[in-house]
């Protein structure tokens, strides 16, 4: 793919869309301006990229290599990041006078632009008239601008969208969308059982994992609901979110979506016992000596009732299906005996599959960019996922899980 950098303020930001890119398995070609160039430094991209970066449409040392025309005809997408408002005004008059709107002019491949730039200048009839004679060309995605406090010192919308939404973006325009037509929900992110006004009993659960299915899902064309439980993690774009606090209320949103799922698929890590009671105030340091007692109750486990809900729909059935129950997928968070505990898992709370990791492993815990999993599924079937990017493992969960939306009926999985 092409990535154009342009030249405002948010060009430094560019640096952390080629590594997420990369970090996603993405080739990058960067592109920049001369105005970009004001901004950061090619030495900068093309370390992140490992790719020359290219500014001048007469280097006679780049044109020996790959022409312009052959990497505008070449590339899949054309991700503009930031898309200034000079540069958004330039593409829409068709005009070629560097190389970027050069190879955008070429190019048939997909075009996003992330915007950024004043408020004003977003909000200009011109800068609206010439995204919308993009449009007109039938190839333009737009990702952001975010609201908020500008470089400027204004405030409203113009800010770059986050590096991670962008990426989220441009993977669903060229992932596959094996996933199109399906409805699939993905819990997240911990939950919060309240003691008092002031304190929870929670644990270290961030919701990346959960965030990261999430985007892979609606990346693969599926229509996506995320029950997302205390998190301060960016949504992913197109995503419906549903915020809730406790255990009890994941279990009530994930009910009453049941009806109409393809999939299911419970990241979240809940919380097994709450407070048989919250205190109305805060509660106070007892006299030296004394310790507080907290009498705990369990928690609906919300996974083994969706389990028997669809149980009770028959055996024998395409998983997914319409009115027949979707594929169920868990998690088991273990710290020992994690192939072991996922099994039990997986048949006890009659799971499709169970992705179960061991938290305690380097870079696969709470917290972390990555992960390191063993996905099972029925009879003997085990997968050994090495340790990857979550973006990486959540498609590598995607992929079991189409593939039994797309396979045989199947008998006496309940």
């Amino acid at each position: 793919m092409v990535l154009g950098v342009s030249g405002g303020i948010a060009a430094y930001k560019s640096a952390e869309v080629v590594r997420l890119l990369r970090r996603a398995g993405a080739r990058v070609q960067v592109v920049m301006t001369e105005a970009a160039r004001r901004f950061i430094g090619e030495v900068t991209l093309q370390a992140l990229s490992e790719q020359p970066v290219l500014t001048d449409m007469f280097d006679l040392g780049a044109e020996s290599r790959m022409s312009h025309i052959q990497l505008a005809e070449s590339a899949d997408l054309l991700l503009i990041a930031p898309a200034t408002a000079d540069l958004i005004a330039r593409l829409a008059a068709g005009m070629a006078n560097d190389l970027l709107t050069t190879i955008a002019l070429v190019t048939r491949a997909p075009l996003l632009l992330a915007p950024a730039m004043n408020v004003h200048m977003w909000q200009h009839p011109l800068t609206r008239a010439n995204l919308e004679r993009l449009r007109l060309c039938g190839r333009l995605h737009l990702v952001g601008p975010g609201e908020g406090s500008l470089a400027c010192g204004d405030v409203g919308p113009g800010r770059l969208a986050d590096p991670a939404v962008i990426v989220a973006a441009a993977a669903g325009l060229l992932e596959p969308k094996d996933l199109a037509g399906c409805r699939v929900l993905v819990t997240a992110g911990p939950t919060h059982e309240p003691l008092d006004p002031v304190r929870y009993l929670g644990n270290r659960s961030t919701g990346r994992m959960g965030f990261a299915l999430a985007a892979a899902a609606a990346a693969r064309g599926a229509t996506v609901t995320l029950v997302a439980g205390p998190t301060d993690l960016v949504p992913p774009p197109g995503v419906e979110v549903v915020r809730v606090e406790t255990a009890v209320e994941m279990e009530a949103a994930v009910v009453a979506r049941y009806d109409g799922m393809s999939a299911i698929v419970m990241s979240a890590a809940v919380s097994d016992f709450r407070p048989a009671a919250v205190a109305p105030a805060k509660l106070k340091k007892e006299p030296l000596g004394e310790s507080p007692s907290v009498r705990l109750v369990r928690n609906p486990d919300i996974l083994a009732g969706l389990g028997r809900r669809r149980a009770a729909a028959g055996k024998g059935r395409r998983r997914g299906a319409a009115g027949r129950g979707p594929v169920l997928v868990g998690f088991a968070a273990e710290t020992d005996h994690v192939v072991e505990e996922a099994r039990r898992k997986l048949r006890e709370k009659r799971c499709d599959i169970v992705v179960a990791n061991d938290v305690t492993a380097a870079g696969a815990g709470f917290a972390a960019e990555t992960n390191r999993v063993t996905i099972l599924g029925p009879g003997d079937a085990c997968e050994e996922v090495p340790l990857l990017g979550k973006d990486d493992v959540a498609h590598r969960v995607w992929d079991r899980v189409a593939a039994l939306l797309c396979g045989p009926p199947v008998e006496g999985i309940a």
